[in-house]
């Protein structure tokens, strides 16, 4: 573990450089890896597992787009690529990819294969920490440990095959074995971390479902639609409101912010951005902190779960889902964005 200085807080990590792959290798020889699920982040986790050189296999609904998709990457049917109870009984670590609903709905299946030495491998608290919603109690008798990256699986896989990683959190919930710990550090050096940080399945979900609810995302939208909409209302064509609002954002200050912090960026830009800058961030951080302290306690309250579980378990839900990424799509802005981004010059 090494003890990193986060702002004035002293955090033990996990890098690379101490548990190199080579120990990860070594700790998880004798495992098979049975990725359940190839929708989200199944397939960024099994391929990087598997060109890392771990034994893994896909465990994944036959006759299912999602199977085809497995096959398309090489996983080779009856030898790496099974019916989801099949993979369950051969693999020794379960990792438990599904949806929070789609875990919902296999959980009573997939438990009659959870023996005991086994380790059931979440990457997410969602069904763990919601217990009482989800009826997930996993067997006294079994490591359940959990690795979530901080980010898609896309990126994930991406990062992977650039040379590169994504930061991930690990949680132990349950050490039946002995060696929760070792798996779940090799486990998430093998999917492709760049350095791991501990938490628990509780704090993982509470803070994942304010992320993705708020600056990640939701937020991030909302922020979007609400300076797209002042800047066309106020006599800018979609172009130029576009650009000012999303493109410079994501494609040239975002990048500077990743590599070297917001106040590098700050210093790097202009004296007139700069001014604007320093003098309206507060002035958004207060209009908005009641509402991300409203959205934290729906989270620890568990109302955003039962929200969650209620939603995408209705007959209808995916043509609901449909129906409103629809009208995300179809508005104005960004409609425009996907003719800005065909202009970009790397499409030419």
């Amino acid at each position: 573990m090494a003890t990193i200085n986060f702002g004035g807080v002293l955090e033990e990590v996990v890098t690379r450089e101490e548990f190199p792959m080579e120990k990860a290798r070594e700790v998880l020889k004798n495992e098979v890896i049975a990725v359940i699920g190839y929708g989200v982040q199944g397939p960024g986790q099994a391929l990087n597992l598997k060109d890392n050189g771990f034994n893994v296999i896909v465990g994944q609904r036959k006759n299912s787009a999602t199977w085809d998709k497995a096959v398309a990457d090489g996983w080779v049917p009856g030898e790496t690529l099974f019916d989801i109870e099949e993979a369950a009984a051969k693999g020794t670590i379960i990792q438990f990819l599904l949806s929070d609903a789609g875990q919902i709905t296999l959980w009573p299946t997939l438990k009659k294969h959870l023996t005991p030495g086994k380790a059931l491998y979440f990457s997410h608290g969602f069904g763990i920490t919601y217990k009482e919603q989800t009826g997930i109690v996993p067997p006294a008798d079994v490591d359940v440990i959990l690795v979530a990256p901080k980010g898609s699986g896309t990126s994930l896989r991406r990062l992977f095959l650039a040379g590169q990683g994504l930061n991930s959190s690990y949680a132990i919930f349950q050490d039946a074995t002995g060696r929760a710990k070792e798996r779940v550090v090799a486990l998430g050096i093998g999917v492709g971390s760049g350095y791991l940080f501990e938490t628990d399945f509780k704090k993982e979900v509470f803070s994942d479902l304010t992320g993705e609810r708020g600056s990640l995302m939701g937020c991030i939208q909302g922020i979007f639609a609400a300076q797209y909409e002042t800047l066309r209302k106020n006599g800018h064509s979609p172009s130029e409101a576009f650009n000012e609002t999303v493109e410079e954002l994501t494609q040239s200050l975002m990048p500077l912010v990743a590599e070297n912090g917001m106040d590098w960026m700050y210093a790097n830009c202009s004296t007139t951005a700069q001014r604007g800058a320093l003098d309206w961030w507060k002035k958004f951080k207060e209009a908005t902190q009641p509402v991300f302290d409203e959205l934290y306690k729906s989270v620890a309250e568990g109302k955003e779960a039962a929200r969650s579980i209620a939603s995408n378990s209705t007959a209808d839900y995916r043509e609901k889902l449909n129906e409103e990424l629809r009208e995300l799509r179809e508005s104005e802005m960004w409609q425009a964005g996907a003719a800005v981004r065909k202009l970009r010059p790397n499409n030419a």
